[in-house]
């Protein structure tokens, strides 16, 4: 038997960014950033718990990427849609990204997973959206 995990966090982007992306649709130039909304709507969800952020998207949300806290270097937020909502770019310390698009209550999700992170990591990260 393995260890339970507690979900802090599970579901999928912020309906805010779907709303605002089908208005903007009506204007041609935007329809390939409409049709993205609309796939992350359908395919991406996100799972944070009190072990790993896992990510859970691609095509009919086939592609799975777990992180645990440990592996992070950095974790910097945007806000989005007036604050309702933000992207969140995790830096590993191989390098590598992964981009969390369009989530809920990105503010509280970015204060636990930083409590979950190492304190070098932490000061990588800095404030909220990386800014002092």
């Amino acid at each position: 038997m393995g260890i339970q995990e507690e979900v802090y966090y599970e579901g999928g982007p912020h309906v805010g960014d779907l709303i605002v992306n089908i208005l903007l649709g009506f204007t041609v130039i935007c329809i390939p950033l409409t049709v993205g909304a609309i796939a992350r709507a359908f395919w991406l969800r996100y799972r944070i718990t009190d072990r790993r952020i896992s990510v859970t998207g691609g095509w009919r949300g086939r592609d799975r990427s777990d992180i645990v806290y440990s592996e992070i270097k950095k974790v910097v937020t945007v806000p989005r849609g007036f604050g309702a909502w933000g992207d969140m770019v995790v830096t590993l310390k191989d390098g590598s990204r992964l981009e969390l698009r369009s989530v809920p209550k990105f503010r509280e999700l970015y204060d636990y997973i930083t409590e979950k992170i190492s304190p070098a990591a932490k000061a990588a990260s800095g404030s909220l959206g990386g800014q002092p």
